[in-house]
């Protein structure tokens, strides 16, 4: 499906030089190290990279969803642009805030990796569907339950009444991670973080829940983030890619830009890495090593360790700079500050 490029060109969101750290009994480990991004409204921004690159901390400090032991660095700045068209500083607000609660599920809504985890088992799904409803939206419960079932319609679950009744343990993988997306699109809002939305399902119910999410972003015009580890996943979605490792993103550019041009060794690795049907029978290619702690972060660029093209002397000293390809692609990689040169 070919997504939609028309529309504003404004920021939704523009999130710059964000760093994050938390305490433990270790010390202060840093998880996020000064990224930016931005997020167009209307548009899909794809994060990828494996697990402890820092993505799901990028993106929920967006709502202020860390732990408390969590610690924003006082450079980071996080720009969101609300419904009324008033553009707030997130890093300014306080956690308990009630301007933040109106945006947190209000405007920017959040669907989780694991569907059955995130419905409370004592409650119906149209119950919790509703509660979120009334919390967020002026509406009597009568129209917060039509709200709910419309809902669960538009995301594709038959019988839409019925299921409205059940508890989330009756209902498959699939349509659990369907009536996730319900509750999180019944606020209507303005941005939808889909936080590795189809990483616990079958093949075809994962293409049936990125063709939904396509959908269901030309029909509300919002804004989405997707966080995965797949760039096979992020290529169906994504009008604009960053690739991250270990707290730091090492390529951005447009979806086309990452897929069919990798620059980095590492955005290359991950493609290399997806199983293809023309290669049946092979083994898979792996990453060589693994993702360092962040207690003990490399010096240089994160991903030397790992990395077949290492410059002894260089990688392993410094952070590379940003190189710029063309206006939409970057990357930040020493071999091309040397073909610069």
């Amino acid at each position: 499906m070919e997504k939609r490029k028309e529309g504003s060109q404004d920021n939704l969101l523009e999130v710059k030089n964000l760093k994050i750290s938390f305490k433990t009994d270790e010390g202060i480990v840093t998880a996020v190290d000064g990224i930016d991004f931005s997020v167009k409204h209307g548009q899909t921004l794809g994060i990828v990279g494996e697990s402890g690159s820092g993505k799901s901390v990028s993106t929920w400090s967006i709502m202020r969803l860390l732990p408390k032991n969590s610690i924003i660095d006082k450079g980071s700045s996080i720009r969101f642009q609300r419904k009324s068209g008033k553009t707030v500083e997130i890093t300014k607000l306080k956690a308990n805030s009630r301007e933040l609660r109106k945006i947190r599920g209000g405007e920017v809504a959040l669907i989780f990796q694991e569907p059955m985890s995130s419905f409370s088992p004592v409650y119906t799904i149209g119950n919790q569907i509703m509660e979120a409803v009334l919390h967020h939206r002026d509406v009597t419960k009568e129209e917060a339950e039509e709200i709910a079932v419309d809902m669960l319609d538009r995301v594709g679950i038959s019988n839409p009444r019925q299921r409205f009744k059940q508890y989330p343990f009756e209902l498959s993988g699939g349509m659990r991670q369907r009536a996730m997306i319900a509750v999180a699109l019944s606020m209507n809002p303005s941005l939808l973080i889909a936080d590795e939305p189809t990483t616990s399902l079958d093949v075809t119910i994962q293409a049936q829940i990125l063709e939904l999410m396509n959908e269901l972003q030309e029909d509300l015009g919002m804004s989405i983030i997707f966080i995965t580890h797949n760039l096979g996943v992020i290529a169906q979605v994504a009008d604009e890619i960053e690739v991250m490792y270990l707290g730091k993103i090492l390529e951005r550019g447009t979806t086309k830009d990452i897929i069919k041009q990798p620059e980095h060794p590492y955005t290359q690795a991950l493609l290399k890495a997806i199983p293809r049907l023309d290669h049946l029978g092979e083994r898979l290619t792996a990453i060589q090593g693994d993702i360092p702690s962040p207690l003990s972060r490399p010096v240089g660029c994160p991903f030397y360790t790992r990395c077949d093209d290492v410059i002894s002397g260089v990688c392993d000293v410094k952070m590379p700079e940003p190189t710029q390809l063309s206006d939409t692609h970057t990357v930040y990689c020493f071999l091309h500050e040397e073909k610069d040169d």
